[in-house]
């Protein structure tokens, strides 16, 4: 068989020979996704049955439909990640730029060791980076690395591939979905991984309240530059009215997207020290980490997220001028392939 990442071979030994032996931190993003968790998981357990046991890092709780993923393994937050020997090393996994994990814990690692990452905006900020932003998710890569490398995955680690696969695909729909994720999605397939299992925990076991969330967001949809794109929000204080807490956000600008004409679906959540955006578009074309680039975000180049602190009504009129300029881009550049 030939190898998925050649060209990172030499860096992935690289790596796990400057983390043998060393207490590791496996270190993900805020609002952790199915991405996030997965690969923090199964590149835990590769360097726990290696060497001393690693720890998965992250700013915020495993969210309630990855629990299944992370069974078993040992997640601790900042406060405790501060805390940790002297001599522990870090490997960060898709996070796109060294704070994406929070500023307490790129204080804590300041140089990390290694960074495994798909985002086009990541800039390499690791001693050791392995990044491809043809890759349709960080599991990707490890799947890819760890089949290259011939180290046994088991079923745990496979299943958490699958899922940030899974998830980061879309289920197997995204633009960035390629014949190598649905080969390597195959082959965790075989070592363990089960599909059924996997749609059942992420897909079939959304709360009411979850519901009620989206029954708000798509309640404040408005279509906007003439309609290519479709922005919804979710106000102060609506987690609460919901019973919800802000992982219940996961999925719903889909909703915003999924419109027929609509090319670039936006969520704005209103928080009391400024908004956060996700972007979402079906054409890579939009370039959506320029977008967001412009107010200190980052992502892909069909997703992408950002924060600031401006209240909503200054934030809105500044994105959707920056989100049409992003849409002229386009429309020169689809006139420019007519020629």
């Amino acid at each position: 068989m030939a190898k998925f990442y050649p060209e990172f071979s030499g860096a992935f030994a690289a790596l796990l020979d400057a983390v043998a032996g060393r207490p590791v931190a496996v270190v993900g993003h805020a609002r952790p996704d199915g991405d996030c968790i997965g690969s923090q998981v199964a590149l835990a357990r590769v360097l726990s049955a290696r060497g001393p046991a690693a720890v998965c890092v992250n700013p915020d709780p495993v969210p309630r439909r990855l629990a299944f993923v992370a069974r078993g393994m040992k997640f601790i937050r900042t406060d405790e990640a501060i805390l940790l020997p002297e001599d522990t090393v870090a490997v960060f996994v898709d996070c796109a730029d060294h704070a994406r994990a929070g500023e307490r814990l790129k204080a804590r690692f300041p140089r990390p060791s290694g960074c495994v990452d798909h985002h086009l905006s990541n800039s390499g900020y690791a001693a050791i980076n392995i990044v491809d932003s043809r890759s349709a998710a960080a599991c990707e890569i490890l799947a890819g690395l760890l089949i290259d490398a011939d180290i046994p995955i088991d079923p745990g680690t496979a299943m958490a591939l699958f899922t940030g696969i899974e998830t980061d695909t879309g289920q197997f729909r995204f633009n960035s979905t390629s014949q190598r994720s649905f080969i390597l999605a195959g082959e965790l397939v075989a070592r363990g991984a089960s599909p059924p299992e996997a749609g059942f925990e992420l897909f079939e076991r959304e709360s009411a309240g979850k519901l009620r969330l989206l029954q708000n967001f798509l309640a404040s949809l408005t279509m906007e530059c003439g309609g290519r794109v479709c922005i919804g929000t979710l106000p102060p204080g609506i987690f609460e009215a919901t019973g919800t807490t802000a992982e219940d956000t996961e999925g719903l600008v889909d909703f915003a997207r999924c419109v027929d004409g609509v090319e670039i679906g936006v969520l704005v959540e209103e928080r009391p020290d400024g908004v956060k955006a996700s972007l979402r578009a079906k054409d890579p074309l939009c370039r959506l980490d320029l977008v967001a680039a412009k107010f200190g975000g980052g992502g892909h180049a069909c997703a992408a997220g950002l924060n600031q602190k401006k209240a909503l009504a200054e934030f809105r009129p500044l994105l959707l001028e920056a989100l049409a300029q992003q849409l002229r881009v386009v429309d020169a550049e689809r006139e420019k392939s007519k020629v």
